[in-house]
């Protein structure tokens, strides 16, 4: 589960850039969080965000996502279901 806090967002772009399911995307210079079922709560957007913007909650994200790609072989990054 992910937890941000938009006011504190400086617009540094770290996380759309550590996030290794592109689940925030840059939108008038602030992050947004776009796709958040893709997220596998790996935390590194919360440990990299310089304005502690971001808090993860770690849960069965990895396991869902080890399921889709992994049994199902869906591509969680270009699935528009996600």
């Amino acid at each position: 589960m992910i937890a941000f806090n938009q006011k504190f967002c400086t617009g540094c772009g770290t996380c759309t850039k550590v996030c290794p399911h592109g689940v925030y995307q840059l939108h008038d210079k602030k992050a947004l969080l776009v796709f958040e079922q893709r997220c596998i709560e790996c935390g590194a957007c919360q440990l990299n965000c310089p304005s502690s913007a971001i808090e993860v909650t770690k849960g069965t994200g990895c396991l869902f996502t080890i399921i889709q790609e992994d049994i199902l072989k869906l591509d969680t990054r270009s699935c528009s279901c996600n």
